[in-house]
């Protein structure tokens, strides 16, 4: 049976989501369809400029970058498709249009069995190094929280957990605001946060979500546009 990620890893909570965030959670492979949201983030970014070049070294890597900026336009893309170890993914494929170039910010999130039942990890960038797991939750209003744990780099054959002292960790929360725009509107936060440094990513905002159907109708479980693919898989957790 084809579940979507989110709901497998939340359980019984999955339904416990506002009704919206529930549809927005429920792509699966093989659906024929993809997702497409556009908005405007708030704020973006890295609002430390003293970190700025530190980051502008790792933004050829699609998951960090030295940019800030408020009021700026962005698209989002979530692919649902098995990757190419059989495992049920959504690829998201973020671009954030600040003023005279575009950042690319873009995941795969995988679902994993493991001994406490099925759980999510994050594959960050385009060349998935940076991997997390991530601790889900859903508040009294019907939220979706996300908490990013326990990163490790993929460095070649290398496996590096980061200690707690220099690991960043992502706060995530995603809700629907049915008094925005003019039929409701889909809100995420994020705040990425080191314990040595504090605050070195954030962008919050607001989009419109739709499907719409691949191009050439492909319903294969596999499928992911060539655009949306990464520069490299990887299969260790």
């Amino acid at each position: 049976m084809n579940v979507p990620i989110y709901r497998q890893a939340l359980g019984e909570d999955f339904h416990r989501l506002q009704p919206e965030l529930q549809e927005y959670f429920s792509l699966a492979p093989g659906s024929g369809h993809y997702g497409v949201g556009e908005g405007v983030f708030d704020v973006v970014g890295c609002r430390q400029a003293w970190l700025r070049p530190l980051l502008k070294l790792t933004s050829g890597e699609d998951a960090f970058f030295p940019d800030y900026g408020e009021g700026i336009p962005f698209r989002i893309e979530n692919h649902a498709h098995q990757d190419p170890f059989g495992r049920s993914s959504l690829t998201a494929r973020r671009e954030i249009r600040f003023p005279g170039h575009v950042r690319i910010f873009q995941d795969t999130t995988s679902l994993v069995d493991s001994d406490g039942g099925p759980r999510l990890v994050d594959y960050l960038g385009r060349f998935r190094r940076m991997v997390t797991d991530l601790k889900l939750s859903v508040t009294n209003e019907g939220r979706l929280r996300g908490v990013s744990e326990a990163s490790r780099l993929f460095l070649g054959p290398l496996r590096l957990p980061l200690p707690a002292t220099v690991d960043a960790r992502a706060y995530a929360e995603q809700w629907w605001d049915g008094a925005a725009g003019e039929h409701g509107q889909h809100r995420i936060q994020v705040k990425v946060i080191q314990p040595q440094i504090g605050l070195v990513l954030v962008y919050a905002g607001g989009f419109d979500y739709r499907l719409r159907p691949y191009i050439g109708g492909s319903s294969a479980q596999s499928f992911l546009p060539r655009y949306a693919q990464p520069d490299r898989w990887e299969n260790r957790t």
